[in-house]
């Protein structure tokens, strides 16, 4: 296959993906207006309902044109070698691929960025704000900007460096070094972002002591689930949206919970959330979705290596001199069918386990306030009760509220 071949298929491939899911939106938004089936008919009021179809009409026409522009961007910085034009500039300032990497990629980022600034604030300030749901101030929303700058240079930098380093060092065999890294990455990640990461963005507090803690210490108790360290989050910093989640291991293993979600929720649906992600942690779906993502990982990594320094791509690319960022670029324009599938078979066992937690709370706590918590949830959060099963098949990892309902009424 010739670059000129190659260019074009980048392109065309480019195109169908993106017709493809826009086919699916538009299914889905063909689904807004439904009437609710009946055991979900009690969410909404029909006042409440019919702001949530505006809602999903306004999201639906906002990524329509939050992903045209990215598409035209995209498709126009391909015809015109920009990044080509990007690599020359990167070679201005250094000789070593390390820094040309660097430069290169820490253009691509703050240059993307720059684009979807826009939509973000629009997002945020316009439409959530519309419904409801924001409550990020503008300094926070520039604070978050410059810190999710910063953790990307620092991390993602440091990271990116490294692997190069091991590509340069040790050749056709560096995505197992770069795996290795990365594995090592993932497992500290996973065990000390709450503690790291999170209060960069938000503020963290222990549970106070009190009816909820006791009820959720007794729960714990019952189906022999350790559980000390109870944290709540400033959630409402940024949204109304609530939600509550546990991270990592051993003595680094704490549930978190958005102060949102407890001004929303009765302690009895607390405690039974809580019992659903007790069920995630009991069923070891944390730990399957660990080792399935360092597997993944790994998968990435060596794809990544058959396209690493591939003359061709890099020609295809409009790019003289193969290198690890330009491979890395055609790379990831290339692997969207592989991720697309592996994406779908994640989803699938993600809505497995939604329903396996769901089992697990309703036999060691009980299925009705699991119910009202997610009923709850949904009108909070305006979600689509009703979209297309097409839908939901490829983008999904939940079930929807119709069908755990059903399955925790079963």
């Amino acid at each position: 296959m010739t670059a000129e071949i190659l260019f074009y298929f980048i392109i065309g491939f480019i195109l169908i993906n993106f017709t493809l899911d826009k086919i699916l939106d538009a299914l889905n938004a063909k689904h807004f207006n439904d009437a609710l089936p009946e055991p979900i008919q009690d969410v909404y009021e029909e006042e409440d309902y019919k702001k949530s179809q505006q809602y999903k009409a306004v999201r639906y026409r906002f990524g329509l044109i939050s992903s045209t522009f990215s598409l035209v961007v995209t498709i126009a910085f391909l015809l015109l070698d920009g990044f080509e034009f990007v690599d020359n500039i990167a070679r201005s300032f250094t000789d070593n691929p390390i820094g040309i990497a660097l430069v290169f990629f820490g253009i691509i980022v703050i240059g993307s960025d720059l684009l979807s600034l826009p939509f973000s604030y629009y997002s945020t300030f316009v439409i959530e704000e519309k419904f409801g749901f924001n409550k990020t101030t503008l300094k926070v929303f520039i604070l978050d900007k410059i810190k999710g700058l910063f953790l990307m240079a620092v991390v993602g930098g440091g990271v990116l460096a490294l692997v190069v380093w091991f590509y340069h060092a040790s050749g056709e065999y560096f995505w197992l070094y770069a795996w290795g890294l990365m594995a090592v990455f993932t497992l500290f990640m996973n065990m000390f972002y709450s503690k790291l990461i999170v209060p960069l963005f938000n503020k963290q507090t222990p549970l106070n002591q009190g009816d909820l803690r006791n009820k959720i210490s007794e729960y714990a108790q019952t189906v022999g689930f350790k559980l000390d360290k109870i944290f709540v989050i400033d959630g409402s910093k940024r949204s109304t949206k609530a939600n509550a989640y546990f991270s990592g291991f051993g003595k680094e293993k704490r549930v978190t919970l958005y102060d949102t979600l407890i001004n929303d929720l009765e302690e009895e649906e607390i405690v039974a959330v809580l019992a659903h992600e007790v069920g995630h942690y009991k069923k070891k779906h944390i730990i399957f979705n660990l080792v399935a993502s360092i597997l993944l990982t790994g998968l990435t990594l060596f794809v990544l290596s058959l396209c690493i320094s591939n003359p061709i791509l890099s020609e295809a690319l409009g790019v003289a001199i193969p290198s690890f960022h330009i491979g890395l670029i055609a790379f990831v324009l290339l692997y969207t069918p592989i991720s697309a599938f592996t994406g779908l078979i994640m989803n699938l066992f993600s809505r497995a386990f939604e329903y396996q937690a769901d089992n697990f709370a309703k036999n060691t706590y009980k299925p009705e306030p699991l119910i009202k918590a997610l009923k709850t949830l949904s009108k909070k959060s305006l979600s689509n009760l009703t979209p297309h099963p097409a839908y939901v098949f490829v983008h999904y990892s939940h079930p929807t509220l119709l069908q755990r309902i059903k399955n925790l009424r079963s």
